[in-house]
């Protein structure tokens, strides 16, 4: 027999106009800010994000977003509200969805945005979105925070297989530096060397990497335009990303 897994409680902090998402624990799973509830607070968050640079700007609204992991929504509510992509996030606590309907403006479910109480393990297999997502988003943390809960090879060639031709996958990797180097040699041999870039940790410790279902290396000018598009009509920095992504070298 099997048991359904015991998922640690919900809680809510505030400070500064921020509203914090935490599972039972002080680390902060998720933030939105209250005056302005569809901007990105984190910056790993917005790093999140950085898979626009590798897009044509004026087609991002026709794309199809997946988050593994809904956090406090805020990727959701970007992609949906912001961007206008068709929106899906997966999350296996219950209690995470709700505290992100009641507290986090997070939308009902609509023609462009469903959110299923699921667990990515299963969904990365058997949903039906195998090669058509634009803009993967794994952000998959207990409570604890030390490192990521779904971290094989075999869920990384999962999630490759549901990107289109230029899809990309966004990781938050989140831990010590020998949990960081397992992480990516994971994902070199699901993604390949050469589809990987990679950020410089933030301040926090978070490490967010992008996998590319094929590699794409454009020219700097290229990425520097895009990155001003980004910034004008998104509000991100993504100026600023440009100074501290790298493609991935082992």
């Amino acid at each position: 027999m099997s048991h359904a897994p015991v998922l640690p409680p919900v809680t809510l902090s505030e400070q500064d106009g921020v509203r914090h998402l935490h599972l039972g624990t002080p680390w902060i799973q998720g933030s939105m800010r209250l005056k302005r509830p569809q901007e990105l607070v984190l910056q790993y968050v917005q790093r999140m994000m950085a898979w626009l640079l590798f897009v044509e700007p004026d087609g991002v609204a026709q794309r199809r977003a997946l988050q593994f992991g809904l956090g406090a929504g805020s990727i959701t509510r970007f992609c949906h509200h912001r961007l206008g992509m068709h929106t899906t996030a997966v999350e296996l606590n219950p209690q995470v969805v709700a505290a992100c309907r009641g507290w986090f403006r997070l939308p009902d479910d609509g023609p462009r945005l469903q959110v299923i109480v699921g667990d990515a393990a299963h969904w990365v297999h058997h949903g039906p979105w195998q090669g058509a997502v634009d803009a993967l988003s794994v952000d998959l943390y207990d409570h604890e925070a030390a490192a990521p809960v779904l971290d094989s090879a075999d869920f990384y060639a999962a999630c490759r297989a549901l990107l289109t031709p230029d899809g990309c996958m966004s990781v938050n990797l989140f831990g010590r530096c020998a949990s960081l180097a397992r992480s990516m040699a994971t994902l070199q041999q699901a993604f390949g060397a050469q589809a990987l870039w990679v950020f410089k940790p933030t301040r926090e410790g978070n490490t967010v990497v992008l996998a590319q279902r094929q590699p794409q290396h454009p020219p700097r000018e290229v990425l520097q335009a895009r990155a001003e598009t980004i910034r004008a009509r998104w509000g991100l920095p993504a100026p600023q990303w440009l100074r501290s992504l790298r493609p991935w070298s082992p």
